[in-house]
């Protein structure tokens, strides 16, 4: 683990079938993040397009899709200059809906890099927010 890993926890009003549509689904991502243009699948490419330009701005590779429990995909954007970083999911039932919690890891350690560990850090609360509004909607 190192020392510029972002967690983020929230909880969502929606079971866990709903709330894994939410992190794998091209519709459903384009909602709240950058849409790919196939469902997430372990095994397959990352790549996720900006929703009004179409640009590539996140790309990786699905390492792990267990369905409605755990989602892993390596992580590169471009500020990151090439640097892989891991972004994990996990859905946990609560009562009244799930608890989604993400650690993204492996950023890069740099004074440099740190800009983008903000920046990063940002984004996900303004990501993560956007989903917690459409499902609990």
């Amino acid at each position: 683990m190192t020392a510029n890993t972002i967690r983020k926890t929230i909880f969502l009003k929606a079971d866990k079938k709903r709330v894994w549509a939410y992190l794998t689904d091209p519709e459903k991502l384009a909602i709240w993040f950058h849409p790919p243009k196939v469902p997430l699948k372990a095994g397959e490419k990352l790549e996720m397009f900006g929703a009004e330009s179409g640009d590539l701005l996140i790309w990786g590779e699905v390492l792990r899709a267990d369905p409605y429990d755990a989602l892993d995909y390596t992580f590169t954007v471009k500020p990151m200059n090439d640097a892989v970083s891991t972004v994990k999911w996990r859905l946990d039932a609560v009562a009244g809906g799930t608890r989604l919690s993400l650690v993204h890891e492996g950023l890069p350690e740099t004074e440099e890099a740190f800009n983008v560990a903000m920046a990063l850090d940002k984004g996900w609360d303004d990501h993560m927010g956007r989903m917690r509004a459409d499902i609990n909607a």
